[in-house]
């Protein structure tokens, strides 16, 4: 396969899990900015902002973080190359860079949904709609890759695009945890408080993990077995052990279609040992945004390494 294929098929992917993700941290804040005062709620948006990556940008054009400000700068903002309208472009033309690849229902899949998204965010979207707006965009992702699951061959291709899926899964999970650890809590003082619940609720709600982990769990809101779960279960598939094991799946396929392995099987064998001989006692210990920031330095050089490996650019 041309690294240029490859390239388009990984990007694709990637796109569309961080337009979905993006969507889900928009959806925590949401969630969340509803229980707080007027002030407190844009420091909840301020944080959302933030851990998207998006503060220096935002902060180019808007002066204050209302919501609908934030969300419609995260949704629409033209100027924002990490804007959810941008993402849905950039995912439909890689899509068509990567044609020959995709099956015809994964296209009709992207295509359309394309569709739907732009004609959304045509215009500012209001207090009204934008729970709405996130839900069309969330089901969009599942979609295609519902699409993808059920009629791409098993071949490079599919492990290209979901190598991409779960390198931004993985980091869009850490970056999710790490606004409820680090930067949304406002005072150790609320830990175990009816606040500190209510955040954590919606954490899970965010990764549609609420179900999964109160069945698990009989119910019980506890950030250290929350943590524990979207960490460390490897049965939850949007937990950072599920991807780093699926992750660790298609690389090790691409090696043997290719005949033989790169620096970024070997990047992923480091950083699943560091993670399997992990409990969640040792991470609490030294400090979760601290492993958060670890683990999302590492997932991104393993993105790297894949793109060196496989010519991406050439």
């Amino acid at each position: 396969m041309l690294g240029r294929t490859a390239n388009g098929l990984f990007w694709m992917f990637r796109y569309l899990e961080r337009a979905e993700n993006t969507a889900r941290l928009l959806d925590a804040g949401l969630r969340m900015a509803l229980t707080r005062d007027l002030v407190t709620a844009e420091e909840e948006w301020r944080s959302v902002i933030a851990t998207s990556g998006q503060k220096a940008s935002y902060e180019a054009k808007h002066a204050s973080y209302t919501g609908m400000q934030a969300w419609n700068f995260m949704l629409r903002e033209k100027g924002n190359p990490a804007s959810i309208l941008s993402m849905f472009g950039l995912v439909r033309q890689n899509a068509r860079l990567a044609r020959n690849a995709i099956s015809g229902e994964l296209w009709e899949a992207i295509n359309e949904n394309w569709l739907v998204v732009e004609e959304q965010l045509s215009k500012p979207v209001g207090e009204n709609r934008v729970l709405d707006t996130v839900a069309t965009i969330r089901r969009a992702g599942t979609l295609a890759h519902g699409a993808m699951s059920g009629s791409m061959l098993r071949d490079e291709g599919f492990h290209f695009a979901r190598a991409g899926t779960f390198i931004e899964r993985a980091d869009s999970i850490a970056r999710i945890l790490d606004i409820k650890y680090y930067l949304l809590l406002p005072s150790l003082s609320y830990v175990g408080s009816s606040l500190d619940t209510g955040q954590w609720d919606t954490v899970l709600r965010s990764v549609s993990g609420d179900r999964a982990y109160r069945w698990l769990h009989a119910g019980q809101i506890d950030a250290r077995g929350i943590c524990e779960f979207l960490i460390l279960d490897d049965r939850f598939p949007r937990s950072l052990a599920f991807c780093h094991s699926a992750l660790r799946e298609n690389l090790a396929a691409l090696a043997r279609l290719h005949g033989a392995e790169g620096e970024s099987n070997a990047l992923m064998r480091d950083a699943d040992t560091r993670l399997n001989d992990l409990s969640i006692d040792e991470i609490f210990e030294q400090g979760l945004h601290q492993f958060l920031i670890d683990f999302t330095k590492s997932n991104s050089a393993i993105g790297e390494a894949i793109a060196t490996d496989y010519r991406f650019l050439a």
